[in-house]
């Protein structure tokens, strides 16, 4: 199961220590690492990226799950009040993009307190036992969350919310006044902008999946050339489990964007 885990440490030792233990396990088969990043809080709560590791496959932390959850960290702790309305929708998305929910990243925000490092990786795991005994053994305190689709579902609320929109404009454009009809056509066709701005980020998002997909099983697949006996057994599971995963997501983002396209083309025809 593909996971995104953060690994707290009181110091930077600590953290490198664990970062090398983590390692171990991915070159024993015991643990997959897709990316990982060694970070740290200073005392004014920004959070630094002290080592990005160029050998794995996902090897910037631009736009990938690790950058968007490094994001959420930088932000206010524990996304507590004060945060104002622009960072706090935009540590959602990034909480989305990550896809790990409010309460992992509170969870971790709150561990991560000004001085505090961490290793944040994106890994696939069978069982936890291998990491939680390694991260034990370096004085690290393991936070975890299985991956999700939480940034596709919220996708296809915010297109169902601008659907239901349009729908309350157009029935008021049928009935209003001539001096009003012009205005209301405005609205919708901003609406319709959004609903096609939506649609346009779920096909970048889409080809960015699978670019770091594809990456991600051309790693898997060099490992399992050289892996025998079980441990081939483990990385084909993986491989298959990304595959299917993939496509999956894929699916729901084409299906998606095909059915509110053929809503917004028969609205228009209204």
């Amino acid at each position: 199961m593909e996971k995104m885990i953060v690994v707290v440490f009181d110091n930077e030792a600590k953290a490198y220590e664990g970062a090398r233990s983590l390692n171990q396990l991915d070159t024993e088969g015991s643990i997959t690492i897709h990316a990982e990043s060694v970070i740290k809080k200073n005392a004014e709560g920004m959070v630094s990226v002290l080592r990005t590791d160029g050998d794995f496959p996902v090897r910037t932390i631009g736009g990938t799950a690790i950058g968007s959850l490094i994001g959420v960290l930088g932000g206010p702790v524990g996304f507590g009040i004060g945060a104002l309305a622009g960072s706090f929708t935009g540590m959602l998305g990034d909480l989305y993009a990550a896809g790990v929910n409010t309460d992992f990243g509170g969870d971790v925000a709150a561990a991560m307190t000004p001085g505090k490092c961490a290793v944040v990786a994106d890994i696939s795991e069978e069982w936890v036992t291998p990491v939680d005994s390694a991260m034990e053994t370096a004085s690290g305190v393991v936070f975890r969350s299985l991956r999700s689709t939480i940034e596709d579902d919220q996708r296809a609320r915010d297109l169902a919310e601008l659907k239901d929109e349009i729908a309350q404009l157009k029935a008021e454009h049928a009935k209003a006044q001539a001096d009003r009809k012009a205005k209301l056509q405005a609205r919708i066709d901003a609406v319709n902008s959004k609903i096609q701005e939506k649609l346009d980020q779920a096909k970048q998002r889409s080809e960015q999946i699978k670019g770091e997909t594809d990456a991600k099983v051309q790693a898997l697949q060099q490992k399992a050339a050289k892996a025998q006996g079980d441990a081939k057994k483990a990385i084909d599971a993986r491989i298959a489990q990304l595959r299917g995963e993939y496509e999956e997501r894929s699916r729901r983002l084409k299906g998606l964007a095909a059915e509110q396209l053929r809503k917004a083309a028969a609205q228009l025809e209204q």
